[in-house]
């Protein structure tokens, strides 16, 4: 407890405010706490998004921090659980309002694939797969998702 007095305005935009707290096994770790949210994803109160906007927007952030710690011999994936059905490597993400978010990219193979998850249900294990051969350089989804925020588009 702190001798820290706030306005009830300030208590309220603290109230709305995203909180996030991370901790690791390595001291060297580096959390997404911390993180600059970007301007659409921290000014928008909670209360004013959707479900699936929300989990959206959170899931971006945490999708371009595991990009962030890639070399560029491995782009992002996601596994599925208790399924068959391989890996996505994630080459686009949505939602539709007002709990759907959707992954889109290819598998392994390099088939299509498109993952809709109910919001509720939303699980998403990400994973470093080799880059796809026919690219030069990895590509990063994540740092585009970001830019999207940015721009308000979401």
């Amino acid at each position: 407890m702190d001798d820290l007095i706030e306005t009830a305005a300030e208590a309220f935009e603290a109230d709305a405010l995203p909180h996030m707290h991370e901790v690791h096994t390595d001291p060297d770790a580096k959390t997404s706490e911390g993180q600059t949210l970007p301007k659409c994803v921290a000014e928008t109160p909670v209360a004013q998004k959707s479900t699936a906007q929300w989990a959206y927007e959170r899931t971006v952030l945490y999708l371009k921090k595991f990009e962030e710690g890639l070399d560029d011999g491995h782009e992002i994936a996601m596994g599925f659980a208790g399924t068959d059905a391989g890996v996505l490597r994630i080459e686009g993400m949505g939602y539709f309002d007002p709990d759907i978010v959707t992954f889109y990219g290819m598998d392994q193979a390099g088939g299509k694939m498109q993952l809709v998850q109910h919001v509720s249900q939303l699980s998403v294990v990400f994973r470093a797969l080799p880059k796809a051969v026919e690219t030069a350089a990895p590509r990063r989804i994540g740092f585009k998702l970001i830019q999207d925020l940015e721009q308000g588009d979401a």
